[in-house]
Formats: structure tokens, sequence, C-alpha cells
């Protein structure tokens, strides 16, 4: 599989709370591919607090070609025990699909790739849902491991309230 490189005329620049619609728009999108749309409930307003407000939980970056948002990378920092630093997890990373195959999700994930190694990061993680082989083989293809040995585990909704005891 060639990935194409030319990427001109393509810029990255960070999310700013101006920018909250095109992120719920690419979040919608993503989930749309993955066939999770029924799962989206974040708003406008969810994103704008939790990204930009007091505490802000993520950061967003977003690619354009020329001023049009083709594609966006939402991370945020986690920790490893074992190596005793930060790492980055990328939560979404996403190009419209009239974009792909241009360089532009490869150079959305060097951007945090970067930032993470400015930062003082060990790792960088993300997850891929298996079926997604054109994913898992642009991963591989850049030099990521899947980590088969693992399992992701996840409390949600009610289960997360009766946990919490709620």
């Amino acid at each position: 599989m060639m990935i194409a490189t030319d990427t001109r005329g393509f810029q990255i620049k960070s999310a700013t709370e101006s920018d909250v619609s095109v992120i719920l728009s690419f979040v919608k999108k993503l989930a749309r591919y993955e066939r999770l749309l029924h799962e989206v409930v974040a708003t406008k307003e969810l994103l704008r607090e939790t990204l930009f407000g007091k505490r802000r939980t993520a950061e967003v970056v977003i690619g354009y070609l020329e001023t049009k948002p083709v594609g966006f990378v939402l991370f945020f920092h986690n920790y490893s025990t074992f190596l005793g630093k930060p790492g980055l997890y990328i939560e979404d990373l996403f190009v419209d699909e009239d974009y792909r195959r241009r360089g532009y999700g490869r150079a959305l994930l060097l951007h945090v790739a970067r930032l993470a190694k400015q930062r003082g990061c060990g790792r960088l993680e993300w997850s891929v849902l298996d079926w997604n082989q054109p994913a898992i083989d642009f991963y591989k293809k850049l030099g990521a491991l899947p980590m088969n040995e693992w399992t992701v585990f996840r409390v949600a909704g009610k289960s997360l309230d009766e946990l919490a005891g709620e």
C-alpha cells in the first residue's frame, strides 16, 4: 500500500473554542465510519466545556487543506508507571474520505508523535477496531505494533453509575 506524501497546502493548527462545531462534525463522521453513530452523545456544549473550559481534558488539532478542514486528531496525556513517564493517547484520528491516501492522516499522526517527543513522553498509543484493516495496515506501515496480548475493558453509562455506587 503506497501512502502519498504530497501535503502541499496542508496545515495543522491547534483547535480553538471557535472550532467546536468542526470537531463535533468530525466526531460524528468518525462514528458513522466506525458504525457507532448511535453511541455519540457529545454536544457542542460538552466539547466546549471539556476541551476549552477550566479543566481541559484533551487537545485537538485540525488539518486544513488551504482553508477547508479535512481531518483531525484528538489526544490526551496518560502515564506509564513502568516507564515512569507520561505518554500520549490518541482517542480519534480521522480524515474525510475524499482526502484519504494523500498523506494527511500520516501528517496528523506525525504531529502528535513530535509533540510526544517534545513533552518527554515515553510512548504514543491508540486503539483501532479489529475490522478496520485499512487503518491497521496504515499503522503497521508507520511502525506501530499491535498490542495483541492486551484486552481493553470499559465501564460506562449505567455500569459506571453502579460501580461508583450511585
